[in-house]
């Protein structure tokens, strides 16, 4: 038997079996674990001194659910896939909660997935009070598909069944006994003998034996159920409206309650089957392990160096992104200073701090009291004095190069040697920054996104010089805080901002050539843009726009669309949603309405460029539209590993996520580009480029890629890194 994933069993003087899962990390349900879960039991029900059964995981952790690195085994079938409902039929509710010896689940860490599907079969639940429970598979694109959808509802209620699936949230222990989630909560030195315990008394009537696939007190009657459902199918209708699996579990779940539970668990299976080989599901596996990837960087990670203690951080600029990066460190509990040029300043940073600090009172996520405690973790200053003794500082003034090289010179003076200087620059060169000082090999970059304590992506870039331990010790502050950190090289705009200004350059080409310019900002909301392109802009302001696209002019002008459209409204004192004027007009709560008086701006812009209105673009259809939108972002994202400024594939996925929010569904930029197929969109372009210029001419790299039909993210013949 494969010595990692198995279950053990060992049965005491009291006649009870424990049967423990043991996968480390998270003792997850690989296909050998659950066929071991089935002898085991087999094994404790032919056993005359067996009188009870006791399920539990190794290491204080349940089971974290189904093992997903089986998924693309068994999606690309290098691995037989169990017949259906073996698992959830055959296993679970055949041997598992029809046996005839009680048993009980005893939870500790996490009972997630099949973790806690397996947790429902057994005839009671005993929980430790931190543990967390839930049912999570449709952020992987499935559904849970063994028992879950028929025995949640009846344990917890329809209402909140539906909700801990369709939203993903897992439960605590604690709130699990109030849902009969679980039957009771004891601390975790407790846990065993509890669950001994209840099992005895299960056997001798003193405690209820329950099969929760029978239970019927927690379902409402026929009519209301339905009432339920049909409010559960609109709201997720409207809240994701390009899924259909978050649908499939709600008809599942109907099933179940239409036509019995059995009847259920059989739609289950097949519904499951289904979703397994989805593009949804395969992308959201794509993204589950890039995610988990970012970490691991070549020649870095894998040096054996330990990060080192960050035990103090300075933020120089109190600004909305140095307070928000000021918050994220506090959250962690990292002691912060910041620092300012003047007490004005100074006093409006800390504002900030504490006004974001109070929004998590307000919304019940923090206790006043561990307010008060992160709160006194922040000090301000208007020196450098206060930095002799801080292990990392965080520059995060406005976009100036000669006022960045003025503060690394001054830091170098006062910092210790071994201090990280740190930079959240979005565009400028780091070698710049860091011209002027003898420590090129502890300066990063450290590029947040705004608000930097709610966006959960941080690019984390290195210049030729930056010390491996450097990049180590900063992937650890990402990990601390919560973020998702991905180790860039150095260029303009890095990954994120590099990759998508072609966005919106893209989309004027559109609009001064005849294409409406509301409708892209449907088409690409439709797809799954938090925003189109055009209410982006809005948002960030016009400002913005203008200096990182000058950035992109400057650096890459033989491919940079230039239109006169947002220049020409900034002069007319529209600058974006700020000034209540941008491409839309604003109300007092900030709701935005198209405005028809743009379009006498794209005339004028159009006259200034010397383009006129193409009948085909005026008709252009929403796939169209979303691929002249997207391949010169996908071009762009070629070039970047093609430069070696990501080091795979799969960060630029991650990277197009959490830093421009592409649908996660669609697997990240590159996932999405090579369903497509490299040929398909270099032909597009070809044509494109032909049609309207060398904006949309293909890189050479989606060149070879197109010739060979090889995917885009291939590792095979890798472009020569710069780095």
């Amino acid at each position: 038997m494969n010595q990692k994933g198995r279950t053990t069993i060992e049965v005491g003087g009291d006649g009870i079996a424990v049967i423990t899962i043991i996968n480390p990390p998270v003792n997850s349900l690989a296909l050998d674990v659950l066929y071991s879960l089935k002898e085991s039991y087999e094994q404790a029900l032919r056993r005359d001194d067996v009188k009870a059964i006791v399920v539990t995981g190794a290491n204080g952790k349940f089971s974290g659910g189904f093992d997903i690195s089986a998924f693309g085994k068994l999606q690309g079938g290098t691995v037989e896939s169990p017949k259906p409902g073996f698992i959830s039929v055959e296993i679970l509710t055949d041997t598992v909660e029809a046996a005839r010896k009680p048993s009980v689940a005893a939870i500790d860490g996490l009972a997630l997935g099949g973790g806690l599907e397996v947790a429902m079969a057994c005839h009671a639940r005993i929980s430790t009070p931190s543990a967390q429970l839930g049912l999570p598979e449709l952020q992987l694109g499935i559904l849970p598909g063994f028992g879950g959808t028929q025995r949640l509802p009846r344990l917890v209620g329809l209402a909140k069944s539906l909700e801990m699936m369709l939203t993903s949230k897992p439960v605590k222990g604690e709130d699990a006994v109030n849902l009969g989630l679980v039957d009771a909560v004891v601390p975790s030195n407790q846990l065993l003998d509890t669950a001994r315990k209840w099992a005895l008394d299960i056997l001798e009537c003193r405690k209820p034996w329950v099969s929760s696939l029978h239970k019927t007190d927690k379902i409402e009657p026929l009519g209301e159920a339905r009432e339920i459902l049909k409010f559960a199918r609109v709201q997720t209708r409207k809240q994701a409206p390009n899924l259909q699996h978050p649908l499939v579990v709600i008809d599942v779940v109907e099933e179940g309650i239409v036509s019995g539970p059995r009847a259920g668990l059989w739609k289950e299976a097949e519904a499951f089957q289904g979703l397994l080989h989805s593009d949804t599901c395969k992308a959201l596996v794509n993204v589950f392990f890039a995610q988990r990837g970012t970490t691991k960087v070549p020649g870095v990670t894998d040096l054996g160096l330990k990060p080192r203690h960050i035990k103090k951080v300075a933020i120089l600029g109190g600004g909305l992104m140095g307070s928000g990066i000021a918050t994220a460190l506090l959250l962690s509990n990292y002691p912060v200073i910041l620092k300012e040029v003047n007490d004005k300043f100074l006093q409006a940073g800390l504002a900030r701090v504490k006004a974001n600090l109070q929004s998590s009172v307000k919304k019940g996520k923090m206790s006043q009291e561990k307010f008060e405690k992160t709160l006194s973790l922040l000090t301000g200053a208007l020196d450098y004095e206060g930095l002799r003794d801080v292990d990392m500082v965080i520059e995060a003034v406005i976009e100036n190069v000669s006022l960045k090289q003025q503060i690394f010179a001054d830091l170098e003076k006062y910092c210790p040697p071994h201090c990280i200087l740190a930079s959240n620059t979005s565009t400028i060169d780091l070698n710049l920054i860091g011209e002027k000082t003898k420590s090129q090999d502890r300066i990063v970059g450290a590029h947040f996104f705004s608000p930097a304590h709610v966006m959960p992506l941080l690019e984390i870039v290195r210049t030729q010089k930056t010390s491996p331990q450097a990049i180590v010790d900063l992937l650890d502050v990402g990990k601390k805080i919560r973020k998702t950190p991905v180790v860039v090289g150095n260029c303009t705009g890095f990954a994120v901002n590099r990759m998508f200004f072609p966005y919106t350059q893209a989309a004027l080409l559109l609009v001064e050539r005849g294409t409406d310019l509301f409708l892209i900002d449907r088409v690409i909301t439709k797809f799954g843009m938090p925003m189109g392109p055009f209410r982006l802009c809005d948002l960030v302001g016009f400002g913005v726009a203008i200096a990182t696209g000058g950035q992109f002019v400057m650096n890459f002008p033989e491919r940079t669309y230039k239109s006169m459209l947002i220049p020409l409204m900034q002069e007319d004192k529209r600058a974006g949603e700020t000034t209540r004027r941008g491409f839309y007009v604003y109300d007092d709560r900030r709701k935005a309405s198209p405005d028809p008086e743009i379009k006498r701006y794209i005339e004028k812009a159009r006259e200034m460029s010397g383009v006129t209105i193409d009948p085909k673009m005026a008709k252009l259809s929403d796939k169209d539209i979303i691929e002249m939108i997207f391949f010169p972002v996908v071009n762009e994202a070629c070039r970047v590993l093609a430069e070696g400024i990501a080091v795979k594939a799969s960060d630029l996925d991650i990277s197009a996520i959490m830093g421009m929010g592409f649908p996660p569904y669609r697997g990240g930029i590159i996932f999405w580009a090579d369903t497509l197929g490299s040929k398909y969109i270099c032909s597009r372009l070809d044509e494109w480029s032909r049609m309207y210029g060398d904006f949309f001419k293909p890189c050479s790299y989606l060149a070879e890629r197109a010739a060979k039909g090889a995917p885009l993210s291939s590792t095979k013949d890798p472009a020569k890194s710069r780095l």
